[in-house]
Order: C-alpha cells, then sequence, then structure tokens
C-alpha cells in the first residue's frame, strides 16, 4: 500500500481547494545545474542510459528534494522516448541536441508506426515511475509527463530539433491527411504512456507542448489543441480512489488559453510573456495555474528573485489554484543558492493570499 501524502500542497492547488501557502516546483528542477547531478550523469556516460536506468532516474529525480523544499518531485525522462520506442532510434550529439536516426518523411513511414507498449518497449521509465513513488514514501506527490503529440512530431518529423519546423508545416499545409494520422497515433500512444505512469504511481501528469506557440491560430486548433483534447479524453482522472490532475503546458500558447482550458483539464502552464492576472480574467476558475517566472532571472541574486516572486504572487492575488514555477525549464548555469532563495521566497510571501 502506498503511503498517504505528507506534503499535497501542489495537488490541492491544482484542484483549486485552500493551501496555507502557494506550492512550488521548477521544470527541469532535476539537472545540469546541480553538481551532484552532473556526478551521476557522467557516471552513467550519456544522456540515454541516465534515462533509462531506473535507479539512476530516481536518484536524479530524488536529488533536488533533499536540497529544496520543494512541494513535487517530476519523474526524470524525456519528453522523445515515445518516438524512439516507436523504433526513431534517438541520440544526442553534444552540443546539438536530440537527433533520430529514422526520421520520418514519408506517409508510408507514419503508416508502419505502431503504438508502444509502455510495459514493454517503455518499461524503464515505468519502472522509474515506481521506484520513484516508493522512495518517495509519501513525502511530495510525483510528476508524470509526456510531450504533445504536435511537439513530438515536430522532432520525428524535422529529425531533431528545429527553429523553422520547414519540414513538418510543409505536412500540414500540403499533407494534412498524414499530418493526422501521425498526430492520432502520437496522441493515442501519449494517452497509453500517461495512464500507465499512473498506474505505476504518479499522482499527477503533465502534457509539455514545448512548440505549440509556433502554430498559426487555425493549426494549433487543428494539429495541436485537438490531439491534446484528445488525451485528456483518455486519461485516468481517478487512480486508487484518488483524483489525478492533468496539466497542459503550450510555451506561446497565451492567445489559446480559454481553449485549452474547455479541454476539461485541471491546470494550465503559462510561460513568462503571460499575465497570470490576465490568465485567470481568461479563463475564470475553470483551472489552476502554474507558473510563470522568466529563467533568466535565476542568473541574478536573491534580492532581485525575491521582489519578482512577490510581483507575481501579487499578479495571481487571493485565492487558491495557483502552483509557482518557471515559465519553462531552469537553464544549467544557476546558482543552487538562487534556487533555495526562490522556493523560500515563494513560501514566506505567499501565506498572506491564502488566509
Amino acid at each position: 500500500m502506498a503511503a498517504e501524502l505528507k506534503n499535497d500542497r501542489f495537488i490541492r492547488a491544482l484542484l483549486r481547494q485552500p493551501v496555507d501557502k502557494t506550492p512550488i516546483w521548477i521544470m527541469r528542477q532535476a539537472g545540469r545545474y546541480l553538481p551532484e547531478y552532473r556526478e551521476v550523469r557522467a557516471q552513467a556516460g550519456d544522456f540515454m542510459t541516465l534515462c533509462s536506468t531506473p535507479e539512476l532516474a530516481c536518484e536524479v529525480t530524488l536529488q533536488p528534494l533533499r536540497r529544496f523544499e520543494l512541494d513535487a518531485a517530476i519523474l526524470f525522462s524525456d519528453i522523445l522516448t515515445i518516438p524512439d520506442a516507436m523504433g526513431l532510434g534517438l541520440y544526442f550529439e553534444e552540443g546539438e541536441g536530440p537527433k533520430f536516426k529514422s526520421p520520418v518523411s514519408t506517409a508510408a513511414d507514419i503508416e508502419k508506426i505502431g503504438i508502444p507498449d509502455p510495459e514493454q518497449e517503455l518499461r524503464y521509465v515505468i519502472d522509474a515511475v515506481r521506484l520513484i513513488r516508493s522512495e518517495l514514501d509519501g513525502k511530495v506527490p510525483l510528476i508524470g509527463f509526456s510531450g504533445s503529440p504536435w511537439t513530438l512530431a515536430t522532432y520525428m518529423v524535422e529529425g531533431g530539433s528545429s527553429k523553422a519546423f520547414s519540414k513538418i508545416k510543409s505536412m500540414l499545409f500540403a499533407e494534412p491527411d498524414s499530418a493526422h494520422l501521425l498526430l492520432s497515433k502520437l496522441a493515442d500512444s501519449v494517452a497509453v504512456y500517461l495512464n500507465a505512469q499512473i498506474e505505476a504511481g504518479a499522482q499527477a501528469v503533465m502534457v509539455f507542448d514545448s512548440w505549440g506557440g509556433a502554430l498559426s491560430d487555425p493549426h494549433f486548433k487543428a494539429f495541436s489543441l485537438a490531439y491534446m483534447q484528445r488525451i485528456v479524453d483518455q486519461l485516468h482522472r481517478e487512480y486508487d480512489g484518488k483524483q489525478i490532475p492533468a496539466i497542459l503546458f503550450t510555451k506561446g500558447g497565451g492567445l489559446w488559453l480559454a481553449e485549452l482550458a474547455a479541454t476539461g483539464c485541471d491546470a494550465l502552464g503559462l510561460d513568462w510573456t503571460m499575465s497570470l492576472s490576465r490568465a485567470r480574467e481568461l479563463v475564470g476558475d475553470k483551472v489552476a495555474l502554474q507558473g510563470n517566472m522568466d529563467p533568466a532571472i535565476m542568473a541574478t541574486n536573491p534580492a532581485t528573485i525575491e521582489k519578482e516572486v512577490a510581483r507575481i504572487l501579487a499578479d495571481f492575488g487571493n485565492g487558491n489554484g495557483h502552483v509557482f514555477n518557471l515559465g519553462h525549464g531552469i537553464t544549467p548555469n544557476i546558482d543552487p543558492d538562487n534556487v533555495a532563495a526562490l522556493v523560500e521566497a515563494v513560501h514566506t510571501l505567499s501565506a498572506q493570499y491564502h488566509q
């Protein structure tokens, strides 16, 4: 029997229930800014070995929680595990990011793709979730995650990272049926994968739509939003007698907050370009909001960080339904002492908004 949560502030905030202070976790909180992470990464030899060895993934997931009073842990993994499990051959080039040996370029390539079985091709992730949940022993909740179908498709078609997305956008315009088939398979794969994470112990799940903001309005609705909706519709929203909140995060997605909230998710992640007060006006009490400090501020100093925390908390204002986070991932060059200052400032300054 899994341990009861000792700190459920994060789950309560996602469900817009009363909390004593605003919870905080940090995107990429397990990562290169921590010297202990760099040690384990060196021990693993390469990034995919780190991701695919449950004991190592567990260790780096827990590292930030030993240092900081964070209110949630997030599974250490990569968004590209699903395309890798589909047989595209994921690898990482130093300084260039992820690449695929066999990118998707034709309708025939898409036809061949199957939906990976999380307990087979992605067993290492599911085993990591089980292990992390056990090691956490109820200290804080565990977040599971996946990339969004659109974001995964960009890497699969481009063969790696892209700034212009020219190949995948050409597909949307010229071969929309191929794009829809690929996105359908990805949406169903993500739903199966997240449900397997929930069954293994994830207590909330998040979909990272990292590149949704690169799309035009009609293309976002047709090729990103529709497939995130398809995922939300299939998710276990309750498991083992507990509600499992679902968070959607579209970077650059401020234009579509009302539509994203209408999917039935529990919370929306915001990047730093969007005001929390404006977001609250747009979504009302439909969803909680997560965000949204500019990660660049983490390279400054504790006093500057505290001032910006105060501004963001005031922007959200009184009431429940806010999870503090950066508007994107923490960068590798950050002093861990600044992270400690951030966490302390959020917990100290937010209490007044929850009386």
